[in-house]
């Protein structure tokens, strides 16, 4: 059974910094495009960055210049460098792996909270 496991969530002060995880057991990591989503209370689910299996990156206009998605294909990890923290930013963070191909497969994680408050 495939997991999707975030973790590092937490609280942090405004203009502070927090490092997400999110391990994927599936079995050709290398093949997915893994992305953060976020949901703040009362809000919808958005999609705050996404790398693809061949590296392509894309960020949410909110989150440019302050956070940075990267992966370890080798640790089937993909992380989120979070800066420059905003009481905005204050949500639950999900992760997805997602793979089109002759199946579709698609995984998402239990979620982490972050909160950004002083």
């Amino acid at each position: 059974q495939v997991q999707v496991v975030e973790s590092g969530g937490g609280l942090v002060q405004p203009g502070g910094s927090l490092r997400l995880s999110c391990a994927a057991s599936v079995r050709d990591f290398s093949v997915y495009d893994m992305a953060w989503y976020r949901q703040a209370p009362g809000k919808q689910r958005e999609l705050v960055t996404i790398i693809t299996s061949g590296g392509r990156i894309n960020y949410l206009d909110a989150v440019k210049g302050r956070f940075t998605i990267s992966r370890d294909n080798v640790k089937k990890t993909v992380y989120l460098q979070m800066a420059s923290l905003k009481p905005e930013d204050t949500a639950v963070y999900y992760c997805n792996a997602n793979f089109v191909g002759l199946a579709h497969r698609n995984y998402w994680g239990q979620g982490t909270q972050v909160t950004v408050s002083s």
